[in-house]
């Protein structure tokens, strides 16, 4: 792994973190500023901020409406962080921020692999909830395991339809999506 895809891995990584953590502890929004700021540096860093914004715009739109549906569906409640009852809490959009962030960098390798997308969106989604329910962040309803399919399906969606709009932006720009100071 180049050290590009490390660092962007690792911010990503301590955005996850610092989110659900945040989250668990009743500090949901200390969670999402570090995320943000995270976010930030991983803009200072990319050559062209206007793309990753873009992906990041997609992904906070996919993000809501994936999460508002199951939502609405039932599939899992929030202890804390809501603002609005029926919409899911800031720092899971910032989370789908954060995963925008990896698209062309840590996750570049899922570019064109729409099929290995969906599947890694059917299986990775309901692993990162559960693990985001054994930190206290999240709860699932029940039926559990119906609920832990459906979430599955929604991502089976998701995930291809992002690194499709990470694969049309970046054939609009032909650069390397490289960190400018840690290119080799």
């Amino acid at each position: 792994m180049s050290l590009t895809r490390l660092l962007n891995y690792l911010l990503y990584q301590v955005g996850w973190f610092a989110c659900v953590l945040g989250a668990a502890w009743s500090r949901p929004w200390s969670g999402s500023v570090l995320a943000l700021v995270l976010v930030a540096v991983h803009l200072g860093l990319a050559p062209d901020r206007k793309r990753q914004v873009l992906i990041m715009c997609a992904a906070a739109i996919v993000g809501l409406v994936v999460d508002s549906t199951l939502l609405a569906l039932g599939v899992f409640a929030f202890p804390n962080g809501q603002l609005v009852e029926s919409l899911p809490p800031v720092w899971m959009s910032v989370l789908w921020i954060q995963f925008a962030t990896t698209l062309h960098y840590c996750l570049r390798w899922l570019s064109g692999r729409y099929l290995t997308s969906a599947i890694l969106g059917l299986a990775g989604a309901p692993l990162a909830f559960l693990g985001g329910e054994k930190l206290g962040a999240i709860s699932f309803l029940p039926p559990r395991a119906l609920h832990l399919a459906l979430l599955g399906a929604w991502w089976c969606a998701a995930i291809p339809l992002l690194i499709y709009v990470a694969d049309r932006l970046a054939a609009s720009d032909q650069r390397p999506a490289l960190y400018r100071r840690f290119a080799p």
